[in-house]
């Protein structure tokens, strides 16, 4: 398995309180987060959702999805939300939500690790595309967090667009299509 830190903050003008709702309910994402392909409740938690699992599948930049199970392990509206993942994807995600300048900032961490064994195999040459792929998807969950609640957006200064890794990208491919002509191959041997 391949490990990866991502950090991603923005600030909303937007009461915590808005935020919260709209990042707590994950039953909410396919609407306004076009990554967010499918939600599927597997256990409503307690009466405040703790413990509550669920099935997300998440479509990419890149040709290919992700699903995973999460489940709330931690919760403090309208604070702090942190979940554990399981599939696809292995570790932990937490949201942290801090009133700030008459609206809210944003700031999720993910600790998480690569189960598909194409991913792992691919990892040494193709983090820098991973690592795109997962801003350009967090981005555009703060532009479109925005757009549902009608708040600006403010992202940090250091936060430039995502920029498209054209070497990484060109190795990667490299080593995808290198990996199903081996599949390919083996099949044909067996």
């Amino acid at each position: 398995m391949t490990d990866y830190h991502f950090v991603s903050t923005w600030r909303l003008q937007a009461p915590i309180e808005r935020v919260w709702e709209e990042i707590f309910h994950t039953e909410r994402w396919p609407s306004w987060w076009k990554y967010v392909h499918r939600v599927d409740q597997l256990d409503p938690g307690d009466a405040h959702g703790l413990g509550k699992r669920q099935h997300l599948v998440f479509t990419t930049r890149l040709p290919y999805r992700l699903g995973f199970d999460i489940q709330v392990r931690y919760l403090q509206p309208p604070t702090s939300l942190e979940a554990v993942a399981t599939g696809e994807l292995d570790g932990v995600g937490r949201w942290t939500l801090t009133p700030a300048d008459g609206g809210t900032l944003v700031r999720y961490d993910w600790d998480v690790r690569t189960t598909r064994w194409w991913m792992n195999l691919a990892a040494p040459v193709a983090r820098p595309v991973f690592t795109w792929n997962h801003d350009a998807l967090m981005r555009e969950a703060a532009q479109s967090l925005a757009r549902r609640l009608d708040a600006e957006l403010e992202l940090p200064s250091s936060e430039s667009p995502p920029r498209r890794p054209a070497r990484a990208i060109v190795w990667a491919c490299l080593l995808v299509v290198l990996l199903v002509l081996i599949v390919v191959r083996r099949r044909r041997r067996g």
